[in-house]
């Protein structure tokens, strides 16, 4: 008995994840599929499985090369800002592109790096948001600001320290975001805290 419910144990584990990754591909392919399908019913008088993703990515990367270059990037920018003077669009749409924009390594508004901080309960795990100076009378003070999340990466606190008193892991955003995701679970055995002054 104990051998078989090790094994189920196991089985179980491994199975779950794998389902449930799979039913949200599926899901996600039959809703971006279902969007197309009437249009291109039309063009070919049959259902192709498929050209929904297809039409999707090439749709996807059109915007992306007309983000890129300096006339589109300006006409998205005044775009966006005809639709963020409409209450209910800017309600939804200005956090959940914050969102998605922070979870970008190569946007300058992204998390930048994972930062370890030291507090009266231990150390808490976070990510470098931004760097910048506080005049105090004394000089400009350097300080780093922290998003430390609480709840699944969408939700969290931001802590603002001295830059010295943050260590710089070598750990990537993406393998930060994976250890929040698992709760800890992908922290790798061994880190290597780098200072804040030899980051």
């Amino acid at each position: 008995m104990q051998w078989l419910r090790r094994r189920f144990i196991a089985g179980f584990f491994i199975t779950v994840p794998l389902f449930i990754t799979v039913f949200a591909f599926v899901w996600i392919f039959r809703v971006v599929d279902g969007l197309t399908e009437p249009i291109y019913f039309r063009l070919l008088g049959r259902t192709v499985p498929g050209l929904g993703i297809v039409t999707t990515a090439v749709a996807v990367l059109l915007v992306g090369v007309f983000a890129t270059n300096m006339i589109g990037r300006r006409l998205l920018q005044r775009g966006e800002g005809y639709l963020l003077r409409v209450p209910v669009f800017k309600t939804i749409y200005a956090p959940v592109k914050q969102l998605v924009v922070a979870f970008s390594p190569d946007n300058e508004f992204g998390f930048k790096r994972v930062v370890m901080l030291e507090d009266k309960h231990g150390y808490a795990l976070g990510f470098l948001t931004k760097e910048f100076t506080v005049e105090r009378g004394k000089g400009p003070e350097p300080l780093v600001a922290v998003y430390v999340p609480t709840n699944h990466l969408y939700l969290g606190d931001i802590v603002i320290i001295e830059r010295d008193k943050a260590t710089f892991p070598d750990i990537s955003v993406e393998e930060g975001i994976r250890i929040f995701l698992t709760g800890g679970m992908a922290l790798p055995p061994r880190v290597r805290g780098v200072p804040s002054d030899h980051a």
